[in-house]
């Protein structure tokens, strides 16, 4: 009877240890759950949040850092998209550094390009770059960006390009997405608005009409603007009145930020009419610098982007062909848009690009007309110092405007 009451006493004790052994796994699991579901239930929220997942990192002040093993993020041979003005290396570029160097913000971590995950964010939609030639360097830039994730052995892939009007545009069909390049460099209408056949005229603009171009970005889901560039001729006749009137009335100007202005209200009462403020997101890239002054990197007169192998180190580095007062007027413009209800988010990379001037195609590109014998002797004299090699600075731009896509 003892040895009765021993085993059952003893098996009550192991069964005591193992049920509050039991209820303490139990408990450390619930713990667990809760604490994991309380952080996915952060993260997503973090991720729906527009905006406000990367208030407190400034992705436009850092410096630029070699990094030769996770760039370049493509090949410029390996790209189908890739165009005769960016293909420096095709063209005979042998120092290839330019590729190699990644922009570090200074209190975060640029994010990675996912080119699988902003397809999966564009699945039926359209995202459009709207403006001049820089635009279009954006644009190349974007869909080497996104070419690996392309399935090039389904039957319904394509790479190709369709053109129509002011229009290229490229269909990834597995995604039912559609990345598009708009032509339009002063946003309003000009003479120059000829995708194909817009070079050597004088610029003739109204200031006052946008709806030619407009009415083809009513179904964007994305919209990404620029327009700097061509405002900067010495030069411009505005045009009161239409193209085909007899009576309109055209006045040469210089440098006007007045029209500039002017344009910019008529884009952005437009914006306010039409879009779609619960569906469109719209950002608007901000200048992006050129090279074609050497004195203001310590190089004597005369000298420009060609030839430059490095970027510039020195931080805050800003030179003078950075027109802070058009950046001013695109701000402000949106600013007082943004009082109206309808939000454009600048993209501020003015200062990070500033530093590049080892990144211009320069003479490494394809001219378009011949270049005669007095150029040929003087590289610097035909460089081209405005836009930029790809694989290149363009890329850095889309990885921030990947970040804010994916983030709103």
């Amino acid at each position: 009877m003892a040895v009765t009451q021993k085993l059952v006493l003893g098996t009550w004790k192991i069964r005591y240890k193992f049920h509050s052994i039991a209820v303490l796994l139990l408990v450390a699991l619930v713990i667990v759950v809760v604490r994991l579901k309380g952080d996915s239930e952060g993260f997503l929220e973090q991720q729906k949040r527009p905006d406000d997942s990367i208030p407190h990192c400034n992705f436009f002040s850092g410096k630029w850092v070699y990094d030769n093993i996770s760039y370049p993020l493509y090949k410029e041979n390996q790209c189908s998209f890739m165009e005769l003005d960016f293909a420096c290396q095709k063209f005979g570029r042998k120092d290839l550094n330019y590729q190699k160097w990644r922009w570090q913000p200074h209190d975060c971590e640029l994010p990675r390009f996912n080119s699988t995950a902003l397809l999966e964010n564009l699945r039926g939609k359209k995202l459009v770059f709207v403006g001049d030639s820089l635009n279009r360097n954006q644009w190349t830039s974007m869909l080497c960006l996104i070419e690996s994730s392309i399935p090039s052995s389904s039957p319904s892939s394509s790479k190709s390009l369709i053109w129509k009007g002011n229009s290229i545009l490229f269909k990834a069909t597995d995604y039912n997405a559609t990345i598009q390049f708009y032509w339009s460099p002063f946003l309003v209408e000009s003479n120059c608005d000829e995708i194909k056949d817009h070079r050597g005229r004088v610029r003739i603009i109204r200031p006052n009409a946008i709806e030619k171009h407009a009415r083809q970005w009513t179904d964007a889901d994305i919209l990404v603007f620029d327009s700097f560039v061509w405002w900067e001729e010495p030069k411009l006749t505005i045009l009161w009145g239409s193209f085909e009137s007899s009576d309109a009335i055209y006045k040469e100007v210089g440098r006007s930020y007045r029209h500039f202005e002017m344009a910019l209200n008529t884009w952005s009462d437009w914006l306010e009419i039409n879009i779609n403020r619960s569906r469109t997101k719209l950002f608007f890239m901000s200048l992006s610098p050129h090279h074609r002054l050497g004195e203001d990197w310590g190089r004597d007169k005369g000298r420009n982007c060609y030839s430059e192998t490095q970027p510039v180190l020195k931080e805050r580095y800003q030179g003078s062909t950075t027109d802070s007062i058009m950046m001013q007027i695109v701000e402000s413009t949106i600013h007082k848009l943004e009082t109206r209800g309808v939000k454009v988010k600048f993209l501020n990379i003015t200062q990070l690009t500033d530093y590049r001037k080892d990144a211009h195609p320069s003479v490494y590109k394809k001219f378009w007309m011949n270049l005669t014998e007095e150029q040929l002797a003087k590289p610097e004299s035909y460089s081209d110092c405005v836009h930029w090699c790809l694989p290149g600075v363009p890329d850095v731009w889309n990885v921030i405007l990947f970040s804010y896509i994916m983030h709103s």
